[in-house]
């Protein structure tokens, strides 16, 4: 899979040194900068050190499988068109490499909720899903709001979730401005993506 971070520093250089710092213990295999700049800082297939403790579907180890990206993003503003441009260029190719299915491109905060929000509230899902190279559900009736675990989970996050934590990482990358507990919509987007995209497709591969 691909897991998309922001750097949460204020420029790409500081986020750099960071990321090549032995003793800060985290790495990544891109590093992306505002004005568009990819740099490469562990080759493909390598593990780098960027996901920490989570889960997505089946994976446990996520980061045994998956690429890293980080984006230079303070975690308060908007994500450039460049950077943008730049990603979805890179992620064409990683996915072609790979065999990665969009599905598998997921967020930080999609598989380690408790600790982490990056992308972000401002992370445009929906352009890059729109080059098909990440999901979004179709338009749908209401569903039943008491089905919203099931397809949530059905879909990829971690079942050990509460309510709360699973709804609230669900609603960060597909309905940043909801509010209450889980409503109609919610169970009926959760419902689309666990039937298009089910969790028996993210075995244990890139």
């Amino acid at each position: 899979m691909v897991v998309l971070h922001y750097t949460a520093m204020e420029d790409a250089g500081a986020a750099l040194a960071r990321l090549c710092d032995p003793g800060a213990e985290v790495s990544a295999h891109y590093l992306i900068d505002r004005d568009g700049t990819v740099l490469r800082l562990v080759p493909e297939e390598l593990r780098a050190w960027h996901a920490g403790a989570g889960r997505w579907g089946r994976v446990r180890d996520v980061n045994s499988h998956s690429i890293g990206i980080e984006l230079q993003n303070s975690g308060a503003g908007p994500f450039p068109p460049a950077q943008m441009a730049a990603l979805m260029h890179l992620l064409e190719g990683v996915l072609a490499r790979h065999a990665i299915p969009p599905e598998r491109v997921i967020g930080h905060s999609d598989m380690a909720p408790a600790r982490k929000r990056d992308p972000g509230l401002l992370f445009d899902w929906r352009a890059l899903a729109r080059a098909g190279l990440s999901v979004w559900p179709g338009p749908l009736p209401g569903g039943d709001p008491a089905d919203f675990r099931a397809g949530a989970v059905g879909f990829g996050y971690d079942p050990d979730l509460p309510d709360d934590l699973l709804l609230a990482a669900f609603r960060l990358r597909f309905r940043p401005r909801a509010q209450g507990p889980p409503a109609a919509r919610d169970a009926a987007l959760a419902a689309a993506l666990a039937r298009c995209w089910p969790v028996d497709r993210t075995g244990a591969r890139p």
